[in-house]
């Protein structure tokens, strides 16, 4: 299985008071990226309705690397960098107009039975899919900012 890309631009009203857009408006794209995973895997809005299972987001890491302006078109696309059985591991990179990488997000996102609102595996039709995925992508994860942590560095 194949993921595609999520596409986007900045709109006027998300360019804030420096001229670009503004930081929370990165976190929103990626949260819309999160979605439009979810559907690919299966993960759609009737059969999250009909199977109470859904995914939840446990943690992100957000790196803002360039700023995007106004009018430029964004583009998010997928790494899963690990999964088991009811977690996935993924990071999404924002690129803009010039296949430049402009922000990431790392993130741990959790399969949930919504009828007791826990932790839950995932069924055996989204687990194909992440079977799928994981199998058709590159290895390796490529991307330095998976695993930072956040921290003033010293010097001895």
């Amino acid at each position: 299985m194949k993921l595609t890309t999520y596409h986007t631009h900045v709109k006027p009203e998300e360019v804030d008071y420096n001229g670009h857009m503004n930081d929370a408006v990165y976190a929103a794209v990626f949260s819309e990226a999160v979605d439009d995973l979810m559907s690919q895997i299966g993960l759609t809005k009737d059969f999250i309705r009909a199977e109470s299972h859904t995914l939840y987001t446990l943690e992100t890491h957000l790196c803002y690397l360039k700023e995007a302006h106004q009018g430029e078109a964004l583009t998010v696309r997928v790494k899963l960098i690990d999964y088991d059985k009811k977690r996935l591991h993924v990071l999404f990179i924002m690129t803009n107009q010039k296949d430049e990488r402009i922000a990431t997000s790392e993130q741990m996102l959790m399969g949930i039975d919504q009828t007791i609102g826990r932790p839950a595996p995932f069924l055996p039709t989204i687990r194909e899919a992440i079977d799928a995925i994981w199998h058709e992508q590159p290895s390796g994860v490529g991307c330095e900012q998976v695993g930072r942590t956040i921290g003033i560095k010293r010097k001895a």
